[in-house]
């Protein structure tokens, strides 16, 4: 069974960067899609990128311009990387593959002046 670990969140004001990791421990993320799906309290959960298995990124409307996904080489890794930061993306950040109905537990950005 895959496993999956999210790292990188933390606190970062408004306009700084951070840059989140999903680790999967082996080499899958050439074979299936994933998402980065975040979860605010009140809201729906959204996904706000995803990548195919090969390597066709998207990204909703919201982060368009500022989130970047991208995979390492190894293919057992992939990166958010979340530039220009707002208050309003304040959430707990996971991944998934919903091929496999996984997600990690999930990583949380606190975007706060």
């Amino acid at each position: 069974q895959v496993h999956l670990v999210e790292s990188g969140g933390g606190l970062a004001q408004p306009g700084e960067s951070l840059k989140l990791s999903c680790d999967a421990g082996e080499r899958i993320f050439y074979i299936y899609h994933m998402e980065w799906v975040r979860q605010a309290p009140g809201k729906e959960r959204e996904v706000v990128a995803s990548v195919t298995a090969g390597g066709i990124p998207w990204y909703t409307s919201s982060v368009k311009g500022r989130f970047t996904i991208s995979k390492e080489a190894n293919a057992h890794i992939v990166y958010l990387h979340m530039n220009n930061l707002k208050e309003e993306d304040t959430a707990l950040y996971y991944c998934s593959i919903p091929n496999l109905h996984t997600r990690g537990q999930g990583t949380q950005v606190t975007v706060s002046s």
